[in-house]
């Protein structure tokens, strides 16, 4: 069961999200709380994935997310906003946040979007923009994405673009045929070469070195 906590400043967005992940076999709400109570309430809950609104008027959602990093187990948090270009997002990414979605995401999307969460995932809303992407590089890693990627093996690439899908090592494992163990290896050293700290900045570095096709791009090129 993969115990999730939502915080957000509106009742109503609160009660809607427990309503549609407590639908799901999987996945239980353990509690919906406004942004001054998070903090409590993972230390209380231990909850695996927290689903954390950027934007509170009680407490801003990026203090929250720097002190739910601070914590001895802290969990998985993927950032909640309303607009897909919210000048917060990259400062989240860089936090350690694991994606962002946006409050409108499909509902039918959401419990999928929370699995791959739990299971080590970079997720990011669809609508996430190009715009997105760039303001986070401009004040990140300087070194050109495309000779950062160059100092990957053909095998760190094929992890990278993995990772970039939103597949999970259980799920990386899988699709290549490798352990865990070595699946974890190539992440580690991926990240280092990279220069990164989560699996989120390396997704954003791949976009932007052109790894990843662009959202709408046709298939056939």
């Amino acid at each position: 069961m993969i115990r999730v906590l939502v915080v957000d400043d509106e009742a109503l967005i609160r009660m809607g999200f427990r309503h549609i992940l407590d639908a799901a076999d999987d996945i239980e709400v353990v509690e919906a709380v406004p942004g001054g109570q998070a903090v409590r309430a993972v230390r209380e809950l231990d909850p695996d994935v927290v689903l954390l609104d950027i934007r509170m008027p009680d407490v801003d959602g990026l203090t929250v997310l720097a002190d739910l990093r601070r914590l001895p187990r802290p969990p998985v948090v993927a950032m909640l906003t309303t607009f897909s270009m919210d000048e917060y997002v990259a400062t989240a990414l860089r936090s350690g946040a694991a994606g962002f979605l946006l409050k409108d995401t499909d509902p039918d999307q959401l419990p999928h979007l929370v699995r791959a969460l739990a299971g080590g995932g970079v997720v990011l809303s669809s609508k996430v923009t190009h715009t997105v992407v760039d303001g986070y590089l401009r004040n990140g890693p300087q070194e050109p994405a495309a000779r950062s990627i160059d100092r990957l093996s053909e095998r760190e690439r094929t992890v990278l673009v993995l990772i970039s899908e939103g597949l999970s090592n259980n799920d990386i494992s899988r699709r290549m045929h490798l352990s865990i163990g070595t699946v974890k290896d190539h992440v580690s050293a991926l990240l280092t070469k990279l220069g990164v700290g989560s699996r989120v900045q390396a997704a954003l570095l791949a976009e932007r070195a052109g790894l990843l096709r662009p959202p709408g791009h046709p298939e056939g090129g």
